[in-house]
Protein backbone atom coordinates (compact mmCIF):
# COMPACT_ATOMS: atom_id res chain seq x y z
CA UNK A 1 0.00 0.00 0.00
CA UNK A 2 0.78 3.55 -0.31
CA UNK A 3 -0.14 5.22 2.78
CA UNK A 4 -1.35 9.07 1.98
CA UNK A 5 -2.34 10.96 4.75
CA UNK A 6 -2.78 15.28 5.09
CA UNK A 7 -0.43 17.44 6.32
CA UNK A 8 -0.43 16.90 10.37
CA UNK A 9 0.45 20.80 10.46
CA UNK A 10 -2.61 22.17 8.06
CA UNK A 11 -4.99 19.49 10.29
CA UNK A 12 -3.94 20.87 13.48
CA UNK A 13 -4.21 24.38 12.39
CA UNK A 14 -7.46 23.47 11.36
CA UNK A 15 -8.59 21.67 14.17
CA UNK A 16 -9.27 18.48 12.42
CA UNK A 17 -9.15 15.18 13.71
CA UNK A 18 -5.87 13.32 12.79
CA UNK A 19 -8.14 10.45 11.88
CA UNK A 20 -9.21 12.52 9.07
CA UNK A 21 -6.20 12.86 7.80
CA UNK A 22 -5.74 9.48 7.27
CA UNK A 23 -8.82 7.85 6.32
CA UNK A 24 -10.09 10.35 3.33
CA UNK A 25 -10.99 8.73 0.18
CA UNK A 26 -7.98 7.67 -1.86
CA UNK A 27 -5.88 7.76 0.77
CA UNK A 28 -4.70 4.23 0.95
CA UNK A 29 -3.97 2.03 -2.29
CA UNK A 30 -2.96 -1.37 -2.62
CA UNK A 31 -1.73 -2.58 -5.17
CA UNK A 32 -1.35 -6.33 -5.90
CA UNK A 33 -1.70 -8.84 -2.86
CA UNK A 34 1.45 -10.99 -2.69
CA UNK A 35 1.06 -14.53 -1.39
CA UNK A 36 3.31 -14.41 1.57
CA UNK A 37 5.30 -17.64 0.53
CA UNK A 38 6.43 -15.15 -2.43
CA UNK A 39 7.99 -12.93 0.18
CA UNK A 40 10.72 -13.54 2.86
CA UNK A 41 8.56 -11.17 5.29
CA UNK A 42 11.65 -10.63 7.68
CA UNK A 43 13.91 -9.57 4.45
CA UNK A 44 11.96 -8.05 1.92
CA UNK A 45 13.05 -4.47 0.41
CA UNK A 46 10.48 -1.82 -0.40
CA UNK A 47 10.78 1.26 -3.03
CA UNK A 48 8.80 4.06 -4.01
CA UNK A 49 9.48 6.52 -6.69
CA UNK A 50 7.53 9.76 -7.34
CA UNK A 51 8.20 10.95 -10.41
CA UNK A 52 10.77 8.68 -11.18
CA UNK A 53 12.70 9.86 -8.58
CA UNK A 54 13.69 7.39 -5.57
CA UNK A 55 11.92 8.64 -2.38
CA UNK A 56 11.69 5.79 -0.39
CA UNK A 57 13.93 2.65 -0.05
CA UNK A 58 13.13 0.80 3.14
CA UNK A 59 13.94 -3.02 4.37
CA UNK A 60 11.56 -5.04 6.41
CA UNK A 61 14.82 -6.20 8.35
CA UNK A 62 15.07 -2.40 9.58
CA UNK A 63 11.61 -2.68 11.38
CA UNK A 64 11.51 -2.38 14.72
CA UNK A 65 9.06 -5.33 15.35
CA UNK A 66 9.77 -8.13 12.92
CA UNK A 67 6.33 -8.89 10.81
CA UNK A 68 5.39 -12.05 12.74
CA UNK A 69 5.66 -10.26 16.20
CA UNK A 70 2.90 -7.30 14.66
CA UNK A 71 1.06 -10.32 13.11
CA UNK A 72 0.97 -12.23 16.16
CA UNK A 73 -0.08 -9.31 18.76
CA UNK A 74 -2.74 -8.03 16.15
CA UNK A 75 -4.26 -11.56 16.38
CA UNK A 76 -4.18 -11.24 19.87
CA UNK A 77 -6.92 -8.34 19.46
CA UNK A 78 -8.45 -8.17 16.29
CA UNK A 79 -9.61 -11.30 13.69
CA UNK A 80 -7.62 -11.39 10.77
CA UNK A 81 -8.91 -12.95 7.42
CA UNK A 82 -7.29 -13.97 4.58
CA UNK A 83 -6.61 -10.84 2.35
CA UNK A 84 -6.45 -8.28 5.09
CA UNK A 85 -4.09 -5.60 5.56
CA UNK A 86 -1.89 -5.04 8.44
CA UNK A 87 -0.07 -1.56 7.65
CA UNK A 88 3.06 -1.09 9.71
CA UNK A 89 4.53 2.89 8.69
CA UNK A 90 7.09 4.29 6.52
CA UNK A 91 10.25 4.65 5.89
CA UNK A 92 11.80 8.20 5.75
CA UNK A 93 10.98 10.25 2.83
CA UNK A 94 7.62 11.15 3.32
CA UNK A 95 7.35 14.56 1.38
CA UNK A 96 4.76 16.57 -0.27
CA UNK A 97 2.50 15.10 -3.49
CA UNK A 98 0.97 17.51 -6.22
CA UNK A 99 -1.94 16.74 -8.77
CA UNK A 100 -0.35 15.32 -11.63
CA UNK A 101 2.35 13.16 -9.63
CA UNK A 102 2.99 10.18 -10.68
CA UNK A 103 4.15 7.10 -7.59
CA UNK A 104 5.48 3.56 -8.59
CA UNK A 105 5.38 1.33 -5.22
CA UNK A 106 8.03 -1.93 -5.92
CA UNK A 107 9.09 -4.54 -3.60
CA UNK A 108 11.83 -5.30 -6.66
CA UNK A 109 11.25 -8.49 -8.09
CA UNK A 110 8.17 -9.15 -7.20
CA UNK A 111 5.20 -6.61 -7.44
CA UNK A 112 4.89 -3.45 -8.42
CA UNK A 113 1.71 -0.53 -8.67
CA UNK A 114 1.86 2.80 -9.98
CA UNK A 115 0.04 5.50 -8.38
CA UNK A 116 -1.48 8.30 -10.19
CA UNK A 117 -2.53 11.96 -7.91
CA UNK A 118 -5.70 13.55 -9.18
Amino acid sequence: SSGINAEYGQCKAERIPWTMAKCLDTFCPIGPLVSPDKIDVANTEITLKQNGVLRQHGNTADMIFPVPTLLEYVAAHITLLPGDVLLTGTPEGVGPLARGDVLEVAVPGITQATFYVK
